[in-house]
């Protein structure tokens, strides 16, 4: 990847009110399936609810207004390898504020960051001591909505782990930084840290990017036999989404990017399976949240690319290599309703230097959305240490 860079410029995020007149005439005009005779979200999407979803986002949803709240953060957009990449900058307010870079994952964005940045960054605001406090960078993965524009080139884990870097690094002059993600935030992160160890000061996940082959572990303890039965639901029942958008993504594609009721259905039903809000997703995350979200995909035409950390991963080797392992200070935090949930003894296959780990009481697999609290008070409790 090319190490040429330039500076970075300011960006102020705005949609065009033409595109957001086409989503509400699209929305009034969507064709319904039915609903099949069984239990409503058992097969997909329930159709009841993404009616009542449907008539809140085109008549009742207020971007504007979510719009004014990410541009009341800093952003810039800088040409890097080969892309414009879209990115918070929000300076830590304390003594010896740590650089931290924030990755998010699919079908997340930003948005699911406007909570903890400033959490993170101003900790004395909600009652923190200054002395925790970080100074954030939050990329929209490239592919992903404001890291996106037609034509551009594709990247999987390792070419992103890479640009992260640089970003870091060459373009913001950042030699040594902290690192957190989930879903494939956990995987670029897991990637910093293995291909960047002297950067890195540490890392800190609420996913764990292991293997996933129920074969891999020979006489099982207790806990890794739970891990496999959650391992073997998983790969039955929970990863058609990835099969296609890991072997077929550009046709899906279609229909997503022309349809946003397609587009909010498939997002929507991984907000219910993947979050705690016992079967109600605004119990765990907010419908304007949620909508949000989905708006910046459907605004950029984002969704075909933001597939393509799933293809690259069906096509080439694990991102951490066999036998790899990360040797990096690493933090973790266990959500009860996230996708999987590795047992200790699974992680430290990978993950060598493991001086936090913590199970929550509550939350899922977007816990900077459904638990911000508990995520910053365990990214503060895990980097405290570490800070020079």
């Amino acid at each position: 990847m090319s190490t040429a860079t330039t500076r970075p410029t300011p960006f102020n995020l705005s949609i065009d009110d033409a595109v957001l007149s086409d989503l509400r005439d699209r929305l009034a005009r969507t064709r319904w399936p039915d609903e099949p005779p069984l239990e409503p979200w058992s097969t997909g999407a329930s159709v009841d609810y993404m009616k009542t979803l449907v008539d809140y986002w085109g008549r009742d949803f207020d971007w504007r207004e979510h719009e004014a709240a990410i541009n009341g953060l800093r952003q810039f957009k800088v040409a890097l390898g080969g892309i414009d990449l879209h990115f918070i900058h929000e300076e830590g307010k304390g003594p010896n504020p740590m650089p931290l870079i924030l990755s998010h994952g699919w079908p997340g964005s930003i948005i699911e960051f406007l909570q903890v940045i400033p959490m993170l960054t101003d900790p004395a605001r909600f009652g923190g001591n200054p002395r925790d406090a970080f100074t954030v960078v939050a990329p929209s993965l490239p592919g992903y909505t404001l890291s996106f524009k037609p034509g551009q080139q594709r990247f999987g884990v390792e070419e992103i782990g890479e640009l992260f870097a640089q970003l870091m690094t060459d373009v913001l002059g950042y030699q040594r930084f902290g690192a957190q993600g989930g879903d494939w935030g956990a995987f670029v992160t897991s990637r910093l840290g293995y291909q960047f160890p002297d950067r890195m000061i540490g890392i800190h996940l609420n996913m764990l990017a292991v293997r996933r082959d129920p074969k891999m572990l020979v006489n099982p303890t207790a806990d890794e036999k739970v891990f496999i039965n959650q391992l073997n639901h998983f790969l039955k029942e929970e990863t058609g989404y990835q099969w296609i958008q890991g072997t077929k993504p550009q046709t899906l594609a279609f229909g997503l990017n022309d349809s946003p009721a397609g587009l909010a259905a498939w997002i929507v039903e991984k907000f219910r399976t993947w979050t705690d809000g016992g079967g109600v997703i605004e119990n765990a995350v907010s419908r304007d949240a949620m909508l949000t979200n989905i708006t910046l995909y459907w605004a950029t035409s984002a969704i075909g690319s933001s597939f393509w950390p799933y293809y690259s991963r069906m096509h080439r080797p694990w991102p951490i290599p066999e036998g790899g392992t990360i040797s990096v200070p690493t933090g973790y935090v266990e959500f009860p309703r996230d996708i999987l949930r590795p047992p200790r003894s699974v992680a430290e296959g990978i993950y060598k230097n493991i001086q936090r780990w913590t199970v929550a009481k509550k939350g899922g697999h977007f816990a900077a959305l459904e638990q911000p609290e508990v995520l910053v008070r365990e990214v503060r409790e895990f980097f405290r240490p570490l800070r020079g």
